[in-house]
């Protein structure tokens, strides 16, 4: 049985990594056990840590749930210097997405439900945790 995730990405400059992720997330990190390391709970038992080291080619990208993907992009470029990326949907895709690099070449990303009853149900279900 999983009870919790973690999912870490590497940055080759820890002290720029942590400000950029906590550009990102909007918080400071949950969790700071020793130098060089920082995790946040992204939502209950789901966690994302950052360690200094070599970052990982080819791995993700790590897809973060929002609820206006658009204004999400907007806020990521210009707090992040992230380069403009394309939103994509599909009929039978239930979400629109769209991905992107961090400084240091972790694939990151953002999608949005189009169904905005199906997310106000997911927003419910995490909040109760």
């Amino acid at each position: 049985m999983v009870i919790e995730m973690t999912i870490q990405v590497r940055v080759s400059d820890f002290e720029k990594g942590l400000n950029w992720y906590k550009t990102l997330l909007r918080k400071e990190p949950d969790f700071v056990p020793h130098e060089g390391f920082a995790e946040w709970e992204l939502i209950p038992g789901s966690w994302l840590q950052v360690a200094e080291g070599n970052p990982t080619q080819g791995n993700g990208p790590l897809r973060l749930g929002v609820t206006d993907i658009e204004s999400e992009r907007e806020r990521v470029m210009k707090e992040l210097g992230v380069e403009l990326f394309e939103v994509y949907s599909r009929e039978e895709v239930p979400v629109k997405w769209g991905s992107f690099s961090d400084p240091w070449g972790n694939r990151l990303g953002l999608f949005e439900y189009l169904d905005k009853t199906e997310e106000a149900k997911t927003i419910k279900r995490v909040l109760q945790r």
